[in-house]
């Protein structure tokens, strides 16, 4: 079920050809990385291409930390625990939230992008978001493989994010 197309592995060779080397930044760095349980065939995604994104600019396995959360909404929490404990030099938030037909999941991306934002302020640690809310998703094969697919190109769009705000903060700090 979490197969990628042809046409995905060639989009991530695509953005990996033109990817800054972050090699040192990568060498150097530990991620956690945060997934919410609900929607994993589609959240793996992500996280699967951010861990391969990471990994092939020269991040260790060893060094990326990865934590389950219930749901989407329980991911600032962990990310505050996370950036608190100075184990991390980023953080990254996976998850799908959907639309079930009512307003909640407008309430729950709000609190989950707002929260992510404050712990990155409160901890000045880079605090990352894969987390996406699609206008309409509904599990039937075609939309299904659209998000699986545009999850592995956010998973790699996030790693590159997370390696360049990490050097950039590591530019500022050594003046």
């Amino acid at each position: 079920m979490n197969q990628t197309s042809t046409a995905v592995v060639s989009s991530i060779s695509s953005a990996v050809a033109t990817a800054p080397a972050w090699g040192g930044v990568a060498r150097n760095s530990r991620v956690a990385v945060i997934c919410a349980s609900w929607h994993t065939d589609v959240v793996h995604q992500a996280r699967d291409a951010l861990v391969g994104e990471l990994t092939q600019q020269g991040m260790p396995a060893t060094q990326i930390a990865h934590f389950d959360v219930p749901g989407a909404f329980e991911i600032p929490l962990m990310a505050k625990r996370l950036a608190l404990s100075g184990r991390f030099d980023a953080i990254i938030g996976c998850a799908l939230v959907v639309n079930g037909g009512i307003y909640r999941h407008e309430f729950v991306s709000s609190a989950v992008i707002d929260g992510l934002m404050r712990v990155q302020l409160d901890t000045d640690v880079p605090v990352l978001s894969a987390v996406l809310t699609p206008r309409d998703f509904h599990e039937h094969a075609d939309h299904l493989e659209f998000f699986r697919s545009h999850f592995v190109k956010k998973g790699v769009e996030v790693a590159q994010s997370c390696l360049g705000a990490i050097a950039q903060l590591q530019r500022v700090e050594a003046g």
